[in-house]
């Protein structure tokens, strides 16, 4: 062992790396055309790109042109097979950096314990079912990967915004994939779960129940991929440097907080801006409000393993914070867009086998699969095991190996060796003690019978259904028995539906009883469920229901964990000429302070003037943008301006439509009137002069002797609520 060291006392057991090393080395393969010459892939400058090579101005293209084949050529061949999942996706570049050394007692992977390092990443933030074309605000589960390019290696967090997933294991994959998306014959419906063949699946699999009240659930129409919360889904390993094992769960929490889209806000916004995810990230980084997130950590010792009535191997499960609370590890902060989108977001590859020294995975079976799945979808994609060679997927390491040849291969080998062992190279490159950031699995005892079967372990599929629908506020309750009314509403088969409808009365028979009512069929008698073979309706799930722990978490609610903030929040101003341009301004700076943006809404684009002849050039028009744009709403004082939004359709449906959305609201003087006419319930003309009206539900409203700092306040703090759900009349808005 004594030569083993010697032999490798000159190199690095680790390599110096700072946010800026992706950064560096992506440079080398930038491209700026400023102050350059066009010229072919050859570097032969280009004199003329307009016109083909022909014979005679009107005769035929002669093919030694060889500007216009290349060209050609190029745009032909410029797309690559998309991700079967997670095909639309949206990417930012950034760094993570520990806010202390106390993990290395659990794990020696130095990017989670060195508080001086910060390790540069890169974020691909992605829907699931659709393709690359889909909107980005439909109803889905959200991809949430990171890619950290330590000093030891890539380290790939293949996460999610939900912590649990549809199925246990991953043999079931392809059957869950071909179920949710468009149907075979008619490739309907694009990036949706609200149809037969879905629905037919989930209702025949019982594991995907609790999974599938977190898809009916606000989590999956989120706000901003900046207010989304991620989650590892499986548990992994820590190993510290004396070798000893712990089981870990990891999850990113926003520090703007986890909010939520309405649905009815979601399916416009589908269709007035389909990219508004990814302009809202894109858009929150050039202005300077960088997206943060917490990495935090379960933390389970080995022998505690078996004392959860759940399995930690089991993917559809998650261990509720009240028996392991979270740990703060550290800050992920995004502060850089990729320069090309399809060099870093479409060609970044992840997955979850690309590990360093530290962190391990388990049994999971679901993991287990995905461990062959994402390097075999990659190849599919490049046709070349070499796509770890595209500038965003290389390490910020050097990288040694025999590895050779295939399509694009860009690395030069030097030397005649391409094996080991060897000996007329030395023996190089040389294995890496674990001493020396060598990786070495962790040593696991494993044995059984060859068997297709699941541990009974896995056999509750309800009692953390019913865990998250205990954990629910009333507004959330509802919003997901509205969500399985439109899901289980496009179901035709009428069957389908009653399986499901028994399915929910097994979680909570108030859900099926509320859903039951939206859906057009009953609770089926005796809750019975068909299922497959594989999964026997008996009482053991409610066996090991009757002994769970936790009745309810407080944090599977995003209304009980809401963030207060304006940090980054979208005012929208309604504008028409003959406002009151001292309380615009005083507003819009007041806005500015809390971190909140403002845009100029008005009927066209251009100026508009105010009382006192100064003038704001609008920066939105009614027809380019709406209410579902915009976090709230303000309207100025002003008697003109007052009167020409009253004859406007857009206007008003811009008022109560944001009141439907449940959106703060503030307006003064004639403008309460304005809110009157919009529709706006509990608005009254006879006293204008109200210091506030409806104040409580988020419409701030105040009179012409009302104090502006007060009134400011007010529409501030309303903003920073997000949401006003107590506003039972918003159902009887007609927006």
């Amino acid at each position: 062992m004594s030569d083993n060291k010697d032999q490798h006392k000159d190199l690095p057991s680790s390599y110096n790396v700072n946010e800026n090393s992706k950064n560096r080395q992506l440079e080398s393969f930038r491209e700026n055309p400023k102050n350059q010459y066009m010229t072919t892939d050859q570097g032969t400058r280009i004199s003329h790109t307009d016109d083909s090579l022909k014979a005679g101005s009107r005769g035929p293209t002669i093919m030694e042109d060889f500007h216009f084949r290349e060209k050609m050529t190029h745009l032909d061949h410029e797309s690559i097979p998309e991700r079967v999942v997670h095909a639309r996706g949206s990417g930012a570049h950034g760094y993570f950096q520990p806010y202390d050394d106390s993990l290395k007692e659990y794990t020696k992977a130095r990017f989670l314990t060195d508080p001086s390092t910060r390790t540069p990443l890169f974020v691909r933030f992605s829907t699931v079912v659709g393709s690359r074309g889909s909107a980005d605000t439909v109803r889905d589960v959200r991809g949430f990967a990171t890619k950290f390019y330590t000093s030891e290696g890539n380290y790939d967090l293949v996460a999610n915004n939900i912590p649990v997933f549809f199925i246990q294991d991953s043999i079931k994959f392809p059957d869950l994939v071909h179920a949710i998306k468009p149907e075979p014959n008619n490739e309907m419906p694009q990036a949706s779960a609200a149809h037969d063949t879905f629905w037919d699946f989930a209702s025949l699999m019982p594991e995907t129940m609790h999974m599938l009240l977190w898809v009916l659930s606000d989590r999956a129409i989120p706000r901003s991929f900046r207010m989304m919360e991620g989650f590892g889904v499986h548990t992994f390993r820590l190993i510290n440097e004396a070798g000893k094992s712990r089981f870990v769960k990891f999850h990113w929490r926003p520090k703007l907080g986890a909010h939520s889209l309405v649905w009815d806000e979601a399916q416009k916004l589908a269709g007035k801006d389909p990219d508004w995810l990814r302009r809202d990230l894109w858009e929150a980084i050039e202005m300077g409000n960088y997206p943060e997130f917490e990495l935090c950590v379960q933390i389970v010792e080995e022998e505690d393993e078996l004392k959860f009535n759940f399995d930690l191997l089991d993917a559809t499960k998650l261990i509720p914070e009240e028996l392991v609370p979270l740990r703060p590890v550290g800050l992920m902060t995004l502060n850089r867009n990729p320069d090309n989108f399809f060099a870093e977001t479409e060609q970044v590859a992840f997955h979850p086998g690309n590990l360093v020294p530290g962190i391990d995975v388990t049994n999971d079976p679901l993991l287990q699969g995905r461990l062959f799945s994402y390097i075999d979808t990659q190849i599919n994609r490049f046709h070349s095991s070499n796509f770890t060679e595209v500038p965003i997927n290389r390490p910020v390491v050097p990288v040694h190996n025999q590895n050779g040849a295939g399509f694009m291969r860009q690395t030069i080998n030097k030397g005649r060796v391409n094996y080991w062992p060897n000996s007329i190279g030395e023996g190089e490159p040389k294995m890496a003690p674990e001493n020396e950031g060598g990786y070495v699995h962790y040593e696991e005892k494993v044995e059984g019978h060859k068997i297709r079967a699941r541990s009974e372990s896995f056999n509750d599929h309800y009692s953390q259904a019913t865990l998250f629908w205990n954990s629910m506020t009333e507004p959330e309750k509802k919003h997901i028995v509205q969500a399985a009314h439109f899901e289980l509403g496009k179901v035709e088969i009428k069957a389908i539906r009653e399986r499901m409808v028994g399915h929910f009365y097994k979680i909570a028979p108030e859900l099926a009883e509320m859903v039951a009512e939206g859906i057009g069929v009953g609770i089926p008698k005796n809750q019975e469920i068909a299922s497959t073979g594989h999964y026997e309706d008996n009482d053991a799930s409610r066996k090991i229901k009757a002994g769970t722990s936790v009745d309810a978490s407080t944090a599977l609610s995003m209304e009980k964990n809401k963030i207060q903030t304006a940090k980054s929040r979208k005012v929208a101003i309604l504008l028409e000429d003959g406002y009151d341009y001292d309380e615009v301004m005083q507003i819009k700076n007041a806005l500015k302070e809390a971190g909140a943006s403002a845009k100029i809404v008005s009927k066209l684009y251009g100026m508009r003037k105010a009382t006192n002849g100064q003038e704001i050039e609008a920066d939105k028009s009614h027809i380019t943008t709406g209410s579902i744009m915009y976090d709230a709403i303000y309207i100025p004082d002003g008697e003109a301006h007052i009167e020409a939004l009253m004859q406007e359709g857009d206007a008003l449906h811009f008022i109560n439509e944001a009141f439907k959305h449940c959106k703060a609201i503030a307006t003064s003087g004639n403008g309460i009137a304005l809110l009157q006419k919009a529709e706006v319930p509990g608005i009254s003309f006879a006293d204008k002069s109200a210091a506030k009206v409806m104040a409580d539900k988020g419409v701030i409203t105040a009179g012409t002797e009302a104090d502006a700092d007060d009134f400011a306040t007010a529409f501030i703090d309303a903003i920073k609520k997000h949401r006003h759900w107590d506003r039972e009349e918003k159902t009887k808005v007609p927006a």
